[in-house]
């Protein structure tokens, strides 16, 4: 229980008050009419063009109630608290309005717009006006609860708002949070992928040039390939986040263009084994296959030792399927690295389809990436 009160007084503001718009105005001028036409035919009323002065003076606090929620229920619950007490002490007939209603959208705007401290503060003052004034009016137990239930009504409604909406905005963070850790792997992936290429690449562009100048203008080829590639990759995320409006990725391959990651004239040569009916999968689940196959590739080329071949292998076996990238390089011993960023996304995409991705050091040495995915992405 202290608990669920110190979070309370300790809750902020809600950050996406709207600013004052025609409607406010409306509002305001519509219970100020109200009031001049209430104070002028209204048969009975005590201290008339006192009565209708102050009720006019709250009217303004109409307009704050949002932006200084607290102000405006104290401007307007203490002119409601000064009329009792004037029926109090001068023993004066009616005093009060119908528009004077106007207070309880002050107590709503309290609860839906005020801080932790402002709503506890601002609660406490209405508490103590609404008491002052049915003991001024001498009210029954029936009109104590029928007030009572009307006034818990108008708190239990912003309250009601106020959650749903708070719980509208943690929904959007997550959605924003779900995609940017989505394209923070894409990112990864591709990125890391074609550099790696690229890299190797320059690499064997040092060998070649100097023992053969000829075949220098192919690697140069290759590498300008790789790079126009990954710029082509990384317009099209680039654009994914620029868009105000949904755009589709592209391009999204899938386990049909793992042969294009095949090098027979490499080192580390690849090789690309597909088996079994792999042609209707699941769009998430052909996409996330490509993505660990080049991710588990470009490992493999940047991490493993001394390896010669690396074997992509991807297999339906019933419902599920399973991915597996092997290399022949050598294990370091001792123990295992800890996992980077790309095992990191890799688990992610297996988890969030339903599957599994396990990796380590083979029982024939090198490294090896095992995953399993089902034939059909969870929603």
């Amino acid at each position: 229980m202290v608990t669920v009160r110190r979070s309370i007084w300790h809750e902020p503001r809600p950050a996406d008050a709207p600013p004052i718009g025609r409607l406010d105005w409306l509002l305001v001028g519509v219970f100020a009419a109200a009031t001049l036409v209430e104070g002028i035919v209204r048969p009975g009323l005590a201290w008339r063009p006192l009565v209708t002065v102050l009720a006019l003076a709250l009217m303004p606090a109409l307009l704050w109630r949002r932006r200084r929620p607290l102000i405006a229920a104290l401007v307007g619950w203490g002119v409601a608290g000064l009329l009792s007490v004037l029926q109090l002490t001068a023993h004066a007939g009616d005093l009060g309005l119908y528009s004077m209603m106007a207070v309880l959208i002050l107590l709503y705007s309290l609860v839906r717009w005020g801080s932790g401290r402002e709503m506890v503060l601002g609660t406490a003052f209405v508490t103590v006006v609404v008491a002052l004034g049915m003991y001024a009016s001498s009210a029954g137990w029936a009109d104590v609860f029928g007030g009572s239930v009307l006034l818990l009504l108008f708190v239990a409604l912003a309250a009601v708002f106020r959650y749903r909406a708070d719980l509208w905005h943690r929904q959007q963070r997550e959605i924003r949070n779900q995609e940017r850790v989505a394209l923070a792997r894409e990112l990864h992936d591709t990125v890391a992928h074609h550099v790696s290429a690229i890299a190797v690449q320059a690499q064997a562009g040092g060998v070649v040039a100097s023992i053969q100048p000829e075949k220098a203008a192919e690697v140069l080829a290759a590498i300008e390939a790789e790079a126009s590639r990954t710029l082509a990759e990384m317009r099209s995320m680039v654009r994914v986040l620029r868009e105000e409006e949904a755009v589709a990725y592209s391009p999204q391959l899938g386990v049909a263009d793992l042969p294009a990651l095949a090098r027979a004239d490499a080192t580390p040569t690849v090789e690309v084994s597909l088996d079994g009916s792999l042609a209707r999968l699941a769009r998430p689940v052909d996409a996330a296959l490509y993505r660990l196959a080049q991710e588990s590739l470009t490992n493999a080329v940047r991490h493993a030792r001394s390896a010669t071949r690396v074997g992509i292998d991807v297999r339906r076996e019933g419902d599920a399927v399973r991915l597996r990238v092997s290399d022949d390089g050598q294990t370091e011993p001792g123990p295992a690295p800890e996992p980077g960023f790309g095992l990191l996304g890799m688990a992610e995409r297996a988890q969030l389809l339903g599957g599994s991705l396990s990796a380590g050091p083979g029982p024939e040495g090198g490294w090896v990436v095992e995953a399993v995915l089902p034939v059909e992405a969870l929603a």
